[in-house]
């Protein structure tokens, strides 16, 4: 199986943190050189780097759309990006404020839009190119208090498969990866212990997740072995929506 990506250049977003820092790793151990983006915690992204050849750490807020065009011309161009980034902002629908919408689907979803739309020259010109969306089961199944980020989640699942069918003839593949429950920070200030245990009695395989197993499943939709796979959402939920 060729999942050598030496060579390749990679941005990830959200990267300094959780799911991001693990596929960072990920891609980092399989030869790519890495930028990870951080929006504000240079701390966290540091740590990131240290001990892995090729990764770099770039700051910018990918939700907004210059941002994005200075970290590419600072930075790219790139072979492969993986839409990372992401808040929450939880609360039931009638307590939600317009700029808690707001706010995550910017965050959430708007920014792989921008970040894809600047990456996608490139690709085309070389004829390859890999996208990953890091989306959720909640983008397709909903949860209640969730409606921002569902709603950003099932967009970015919209995204890829549009991504997929209008770039294909060009050599660039566009994934999407729904993780189910996965224990990080931002998930931790999210939810319960008791609600952590009942999505564990749930969850066919009696566990969270772990960053390293979504980090897994997005290295290998970017790595050449993954060439026939588009527009497909993989579910890492340990059953959980099953």
């Amino acid at each position: 199986m060729d999942l050598d990506l030496s060579g390749r250049r990679a941005l990830v977003t959200g990267g300094g943190k959780g799911i991001g820092s693990a596929i960072t790793a990920e891609l980092a151990a399989m030869g790519a050189r890495v930028v990870v983006n951080y929006l504000s915690d240079e701390a966290a992204a540091r740590v990131v780097a240290e001990g892995l050849r090729e990764v770099t750490i770039h700051q910018a807020d990918v939700g907004d759309p210059v941002q994005v065009t200075e970290l590419f011309r600072q930075q790219g161009p790139f072979d492969i990006v993986v839409n990372n980034a992401g808040m929450l902002r939880d609360r039931l629908l009638l307590r939600m404020t317009a700029d808690d919408w707001d706010q995550v689907l910017r965050t959430d979803l708007s920014a792989g839009f921008h970040v894809t739309k600047a990456a996608v020259p490139h690709m085309m010109k070389q004829r390859w190119g890999r996208i990953v969306n890091v989306s959720s089961i909640v983008g397709l199944g909903g949860n209640p208090g969730q409606a921002n980020y569902a709603a950003a989640k099932a967009g970015l699942i919209g995204l890829t498969k549009s991504v997929a069918k209008e770039l294909g003839s060009r050599g660039i593949t566009c994934n999407a990866v729904a993780p189910g429950y996965v224990l990080t920070e931002l998930t931790s200030k999210s939810i319960s212990e008791e609600m952590l245990q009942e999505l564990i009695r749930m969850t066919p395989l009696r566990r969270a997740g772990t960053t390293a197993e979504i980090a897994a499943a997005v290295a290998f939709l970017c790595s050449p072995a993954a060439s026939f796979i588009t527009g497909e959402v993989v579910v890492v939920d340990g059953g959980l929506s099953a």
